[in-house]
């Protein structure tokens, strides 16, 4: 072989050995590269498990710039262990890690939308129902979609943080004196920060214990939640009323039909809050003028809800059952009872009984079981085929004029006593209907074009001043459609208790605002109005900052002797309630 040859083949060799060197080099700096970025996302994922925003605290940059005390902890640990111990602690660490991030994101979801804590005992229950109404409200394929987001997002969290915290150890093993030296440093930081109370934020400490009171927290809810059961059980035992004969019941109201009108989401902030009061305080004054000129007087104040931003069973069982069912325990054992409710008190008294539902797509056996109601409606059996509108059904105009026809409108009917929830101001606020001439309504298809009219959930939603004005034009909806409804059909045997049921959620009510829901008694006979006038409501339809204030369980037993019913003995014992945990709230209100 020539030299040239050799030489050629040489260099050849060499090029492909030079190659063959830096392609080694490239994917070994490649992999160094990537297991750095895979610690760093790890320890960046542990470290935010553990700064992660304290209930009701602000979610912003200066919280997760904290320095964990359950992070030095964690570290000193791992350096204590044997070897073999430190990957399933890590691994067992990580899994309650993440459980606890998945209990504090949901507690802020509550706070957000019922302004209370999730509370681990009882609170499971209210999921179901929670995914039905948004269903309902926005549609079941976003439902899903969303639902789906939630369980991928705890699914990962469950999987990724035990991981994240098994290699962060093993950096820290491999490291040890480093590792030594920053658990030190960390742990001398913290003391010094706590010690001068240091702070990133207002109510944002640079020293973070955040996890361990959250843990804490939640072992004391489910300890209040066992003993808030048994102090229920107690409070339920004794009824004054549960065995009164029916002639001495209602005496103040026989041959009145009564009607209890629940508005949804109707709270105090609709009359006080700044960007509802411009919309709604004029229905209000306007109402009370027009149904006076219709021989209607009224009476006004505020019941203090159980419940907050949703969930309205628990305020309809509360205000009939004279309990304070603030909990889907205690809704459960309430409806599971024989308690005396203000329905079953009209049926004794020998009223005809209807509870009306009109967004009910489910049979509801708790309204023949517990509230004992003669006949029940909803969604299904009122003639509607209109368009829905969000969560309703049904405009809440065409619900009352179902009910009137039902109902109210039959010659020489029997007094009757109705609850109807009406649901066109129930959340997400749109689309939103208005108004028609009542003579127009038929089956409903005049609304056919109204959602196409009005804004979509979606763009509202986009915005929260726009989430407050929707709010606002469906309150005043729902209470032009109540007024207008006495206003065309003014019977003057008619008597209309008007509540709501609690408050909008945080984004329209605010944060740490009241529970407070205005009530109104609306009636033609100045007798009616006068057996209430020891409670010191204020007349007319809007109620001022200075009105009474009650809990909404007081309002039974208030009606009750109000009216002219007899306590049949002060001390007379009902039967007790079960003390169980919540196995489901479907199919309720």
């Amino acid at each position: 072989m020539a030299e040239t040859d050799v030489q050629r083949e040489r260099a050849v060799d060499a090029g492909g050995a030079t190659r063959h060197t830096t392609s080694r080099r490239w994917r070994g700096t490649a992999r160094a590269v990537g297991a750095w970025v895979t610690t760093a996302l790890a320890v960046l994922l542990v470290w935010v498990t553990l700064t992660g925003p304290d209930p009701g605290g602000t979610l912003g940059l200066a919280a997760f710039a904290r320095i964990p005390l359950e992070g030095v902890l964690l570290v000193g640990l791992v350096l204590l262990l044997p070897p073999r111990a430190r990957g399933w602690t890590a691994i067992l660490l990580g899994l309650a890690l993440a459980l606890l991030t998945i209990v504090r994101m949901t507690n802020a979801a509550f706070l957000a939308s019922l302004g209370r804590p999730f509370d681990p005992l009882t609170d499971w229950s209210y999921f179901g129902a929670a995914v039905n109404l948004l269903g309902d409200s926005i549609g079941q394929s976003t439902a899903r979609l969303a639902l789906a987001g939630v369980v991928v997002l705890c699914v990962a969290l469950l999987v990724l943080v035990p991981l994240a915290l098994r290699r962060v150890g093993r950096v820290v093993n491999r490291h040890r004196v480093g590792s030594i030296r920053a658990v030190v440093a960390l742990g001398l930081v913290w003391l010094l920060c706590a010690a001068l109370g240091l702070q990133l934020a207002p109510g944002t400490t640079v020293a973070s214990t955040g996890a361990v009171r959250a843990a804490y927290g939640e072992v004391g809810l489910v300890r209040a939640a066992v003993e808030d059961g048994r102090a229920f059980t107690t409070a339920s035992a004794v009824d004054p009323f549960t065995a009164t004969p029916g002639d001495e019941l209602l005496t103040g109201l026989r041959g009145k039909d009564v009607l209890l009108v629940f508005v949804e989401s109707y709270g105090r902030v609709a009359i006080e809050g700044s960007a509802e009061r411009d919309l709604v305080d004029p229905v209000l004054d306007a109402g009370t003028t027009q149904l006076g000129r219709a021989g209607f007087s009224a009476r006004s104040a505020f019941l203090t809800s159980p419940t907050f931003g949703g969930f309205s069973w628990l305020a309809h069982s509360t205000l009939q059952s004279g309990l304070w069912v603030n909990s889907g325990q205690r809704y459960t054992d309430v409806v599971s009872s024989d308690r005396f409710t203000l329905s079953q008190a009209f049926r004794r008294a020998g009223w005809r009984t209807v509870g009306d539902v009109p967004s009910n797509v489910y049979p509801w056996p708790v309204g023949t079981s517990f509230y004992h109601y003669d006949q029940l409606y909803d969604s299904r059996d009122v003639g509607y085929v209109g368009p829905v509108f969000g969560y309703a059904r049904m405009p809440d105009q065409y619900a009352l004029a179902a009910l009137h026809r039902a109902e109210l409108a039959k010659p020489d009917h029997r007094p009757v006593m109705a609850e109807i929830d009406l649901a066109s101001s129930h959340a997400p606020w749109a689309p939103l209907p208005h108004l028609v001439d009542w003579a127009a309504l038929g089956d409903g298809s005049v609304f056919d074009p109204m959602p196409a009219q009005s804004p979509s959930w979606r763009y509202v939603w986009s915005d929260p001043s726009r989430v407050r004005a929707a709010y606002a034009q469906s309150i005043a909806y729902a209470l032009s459609a109540v007024i207008s409804f006495i206003q065309t059909h003014p019977d003057p045997n008619l008597v209309v208790v008007m509540l709501g049921d609690h408050q909008p959620a945080s984004i329209v009510s605010g944060q740490g605002a009241s529970h407070d829901v205005p009530v109104t008694v609306i009636a033609h006979d100045p007798a009616t109005l006068d057996r209430i006038s020891p409670w010191g409501w204020q007349d007319g339809m809007r109620p001022g900052t200075g009105a009474p204030v009650w809990r909404m369980d007081t309002f039974r037993d208030r009606f009750l002797t109000a009216f002219g019913s007899q306590p049949s003995h002060p001390t007379q014992p009902s039967h007790p309630l079960p003390v169980r945990c919540i196995t489901a709230c479907s199919g309720v209100r």
